[in-house]
C-alpha cells in the first residue's frame, strides 16, 4: 500500500477524504486500487512518465483518485480552473502538451469546443454521463487491473498560473527521478511545519485546481490524515463541518474570513470551532483589521504563510509572530529574501522594492523562455512580481503586485492599504482600488465596490467611503470617485481579477 506514506498505523478502511455536498467517502484502501487501476489505464493509452495529462472538473470524488494516479505514474498533471473558457482550456492543454484530457460533465459543453480545437488528442475521458467522442471515466477505470503499474515514478503538478496579469503560464518544476511513496520536498516542508499527521482532520474549502488546496489535501492524505471537501464555498457550511468532522486543519483566503465576519453574531458563534489547531490562510493579502478579528475569534491558531505556484521561496508566520509584527507575511522558510530595485540591485533593509528569492527551489515557466528569463536578475535570484520589504528581523511585508502599482504626479501608490480599508467598512463585502486616466496626473485613484447589502440606498454613498479614506489615509491614497457593482470577479483562491475590473476604464488603446 503507497498511501498512506508511514503512518504509525496502517488503517486501510480509514477515510482519506469525503466529499461533504454529496456524502461519497473514499477509503485509503479504495484510493490506493483506484488510483491503481487510473494508473494502468495510463499506460495503456502510451502516457508514460514525463508525459502530460489534463484535468477539468470541479471538486468530486474522481479528482484525487486521478491526481494521485498520475502522481504514481510519473505523469504531469495540469488541473484547470472551472472558470476557464473553452478558449483558455484549449490553449493551456495544447501549451502543455496533453496526450489525454479528463473533463466533468458538468463542463461538456467546453468538451466539445475543445475536440474541434485540439483534434490531435487521441484520449479524451468524461467524468459522468459522456458526451460524443469522450470515453466514460469509470467504466474506463474500472476495466483495469488494480496492480501497481511496473515502472512507478513520482509524478508532479503542472499548475497554470492564475493569469491575472496576463496569459496563464504553466509552472514546471523539474522531475525526480525516484519512485512514488518517498517523502518530497513539499511534504516534508508542509507537513513539519503545520503538524499534519495521521491524526490530522483537514477542511479543504476551495476548489483543488489551485495550487495550495491540491498540495496541501494530497500532503494530508499522503501523511495519513482525512480531508473534507467543500465543492463550493459557504460560510456558513464551512463553520458546520468544522464541528461536524472535529476539524483540526483548515486553509482559508481571506475573502472566506471576511464572509465568515459578516455572518449574523448568532449565526457565526452557534459553531464549536474549538477542534482547530491550526488555520492557515494565504494566497492574498489579508487586511490587518480582518486578521485581528479573526484572531479573536478562533484565538492564536492562525497561520500565514507567502508563496507562489512557483515555489520559489516560502515565508511563514505563526500568530504570536505576526502580533509581534503586524501586517508580515513572515521570514523565509525555503530561500533567501531579497529585496531588489528595477534593476535587480538588492536594496538596503527597510527599503521598499521588488521581493526576490535566492537560492531557492528552481522552476521554470513552460515553453516560455522570456518569461522564465524575467522572473530573475541578473544574479538568478527569481520573483513572482510582488512589492514588499523588509524589518530589521528578516520578516517580509508585502506592500501590492507590481503590476498593479498607480502612478499619479510622479509618485508610486500602493492601492492595497485602501482597499483593505474599504473593505473592512460594514457596508462593504469586497473592494478594488486601482488607476484610471487622468489628464493632468496621468492616473487618479478609482475604487469599485461590492455591498453587504445589495439592496441598501447608495445615494450618499460614494461621498461616505471618500469620507471614511480620508479619516485614515492620507489624501493620496484616497478615491477620487466610487462605483458600486453587483460582484467583483475574483479567483476562488481569493487573487482579485482586477485587471478585468480596471480595463472597463482605459481606452481600448
Amino acid at each position: 500500500m503507497l498511501y498512506p506514506m508511514a503512518p504509525v498505523v496502517q488503517e486501510p478502511n480509514k477515510v482519506a477524504f469525503c466529499i461533504s455536498e454529496t456524502g461519497e467517502s473514499v477509503t485509503f484502501d479504495q484510493l490506493e486500487r483506484r488510483s491503481n487501476q487510473a494508473a494502468q489505464l495510463f499506460r495503456s493509452c502510451d502516457v508514460q512518465a514525463g508525459d502530460h495529462i489534463v484535468l477539468l472538473a470541479e471538486n468530486c470524488r474522481q479528482y484525487f483518485e486521478i491526481c494521485f494516479a498520475a502522481d504514481r505514474a510519473g505523469i504531469y498533471y495540469t488541473a484547470i480552473s472551472t472558470h476557464a473558457t473553452a478558449d483558455e482550456a484549449a490553449y493551456i492543454t495544447a501549451h502543455c502538451g496533453a496526450s489525454l484530457i479528463i473533463v466533468s460533465e458538468a463542463k461538456s459543453a467546453i468538451a466539445a469546443t475543445i475536440h474541434d480545437q485540439l483534434p490531435d488528442i487521441n484520449h479524451r475521458f468524461m467524468i459522468g454521463e459522456s458526451i460524443a467522442s469522450y470515453q466514460s471515466w469509470d467504466a474506463a477505470v474500472a476495466a483495469q487491473p488494480e496492480a501497481r503499474v511496473a515502472d512507478e515514478m513520482q509524478g508532479l503538478d503542472m499548475l497554470y498560473s492564475s493569469g491575472t496579469t496576463g496569459r496563464p503560464k504553466g509552472i514546471r518544476w523539474q522531475q525526480a527521478d525516484t519512485p512514488p511513496g518517498q517523502k518530497t520536498m513539499l511534504v516534508k516542508l508542509l507537513g513539519s511545519l503545520f503538524g499534519y499527521s495521521v491524526d490530522a482532520r483537514y477542511l479543504s474549502p476551495a476548489p483543488l485546481y489551485h495550487a495550495a488546496p491540491l498540495r496541501h489535501s494530497m500532503t494530508v492524505i499522503k501523511l495519513g490524515g482525512t480531508v473534507t471537501v467543500m465543492q463550493r464555498f459557504d460560510a456558513e457550511r464551512a463553520l458546520q463541518l468544522i464541528e461536524t468532522h472535529r476539524i483540526t486543519h483548515s486553509q482559508w483566503v481571506p475573502t472566506m474570513f471576511v464572509r465568515m465576519l459578516k455572518l449574523p453574531d448568532d449565526v457565526r458563534t452557534k459553531y464549536d470551532c474549538s477542534s482547530q489547531q491550526v488555520a492557515l490562510h494565504a494566497a492574498a493579502p489579508c487586511p490587518l483589521q480582518t486578521k485581528e478579528q479573526m484572531l479573536e475569534w478562533w484565538g492564536p491558531i492562525l497561520h500565514e504563510y507567502y508563496a507562489g505556484t512557483e515555489n520559489n521561496g516560502f515565508c511563514a508566520i505563526t500568530s504570536p509572530e505576526w502580533i509581534a509584527h503586524k501586517g508580515s507575511v513572515g521570514r523565509a522558510l525555503l530561500g533567501t529574501l531579497r529585496i531588489c530595485d528595477d534593476d535587480g540591485r538588492e536594496l538596503p533593509s527597510g527599503s521598499t522594492g521588488t521581493v526576490y528569492f535566492s537560492d531557492a527551489h528552481p522552476f521554470t515557466y513552460h515553453n516560455d523562455p522570456e518569461r522564465t528569463a524575467d522572473s530573475r536578475n541578473d544574479l538568478g535570484w527569481t520573483t513572482l512580481g510582488d512589492i514588499g520589504r523588509l524589518d530589521e528581523d528578516g520578516y517580509l511585508y508585502l506592500l501590492d503586485r507590481k503590476a498593479f502599482v498607480i502612478i499619479s504626479g510622479g509618485v508610486n501608490i500602493y492601492p492595497q492599504a485602501t482597499e483593505d480599508l474599504l473593505i473592512n467598512h460594514p457596508k462593504v463585502l469586497d473592494a478594488a482600488v486601482f488607476g484610471i486616466p487622468n489628464e493632468d496626473f496621468g492616473e487618479e485613484i478609482k475604487a469599485v465596490v461590492q455591498l453587504t447589502d445589495p439592496t441598501s440606498d447608495t445615494s450618499a454613498l460614494e461621498a461616505e467611503l471618500i469620507a471614511h479614506c480620508r479619516a485614515h489615509l492620507s489624501s493620496l491614497k484616497c478615491p477620487k470617485t466610487i462605483d458600486v457593482t453587483a460582484e467583483l470577479p475574483r479567483h476562488a483562491n481569493g487573487k482579485l481579477l482586477k485587471r478585468q475590473i480596471r480595463d472597463r476604464y482605459w481606452p481600448a488603446e
